[in-house]
């Protein structure tokens, strides 16, 4: 696998992480296979593609890492591993921000809260009173979609972002107020 990404591109602008896996249990449910999964996919895999992108990326690059709001305040016992794993990828994120600035590349973090995504799909699109809940926390009055995020992601990847670094973007539609 590594050798098929090296041998692709001869350079590289944007590396967008957007990694996650989230199941639920509190830490008397989660099994050390399930932690090391969890970890392996939201933790592990964004810092190895990042190392390996690292000799390909051009200076002034841009790197977006996607993390949770439940790194910024909002927790919820059920999703302890999740959380954990996500709150390594926003001191990665600053971290790599340190390193990577003298060579004009930005790392930033989105936080998204509850977006309508598959991750999501199980209790989001088939609980109507959970839907109706989650909407209510923004002071926008519905819940985010891909393209709310998404957009995020863009306007950081952007030139226009090139003096935000080391940044994590809250993108709850305002939910954490």
């Amino acid at each position: 696998m590594w050798s098929a990404f090296d041998a692709h591109a001869d350079g590289l602008d944007i590396l967008v992480n957007n990694a996650g896996i989230a199941e639920i249990g509190g830490i008397a449910d989660t099994s050390p296979q399930l932690f090391d999964r969890i970890f392996a996919v939201n933790t592990r895999a964004p810092f190895f593609i990042a190392q390996l992108a690292l000799g390909r990326l051009r200076d002034g690059g841009r790197i977006v890492n996607v993390s949770t709001s439940y790194t910024l305040g909002k927790t919820e016992p059920q999703l302890i591993a999740y959380s954990m794993s996500k709150a390594g990828i926003d001191v990665f994120t600053t971290t790599l921000a340190k390193e990577l600035g003298p060579r004009g590349i930005t790392v930033n973090a989105v936080n998204p809260g509850a977006i309508d995504t598959d991750l999501n799909a199980s209790w989001l699109r088939s609980d109507e009173a959970a839907r109706d809940a989650t909407a209510a926390r923004s002071p926008l009055a519905r819940v985010g979609m891909p393209d709310d995020v998404a957009g995020v992601v863009a306007f950081l990847a952007s030139d226009d972002a090139g003096w935000i670094t080391g940044q994590r973007l809250d993108t709850t539609g305002g939910a954490l107020l």
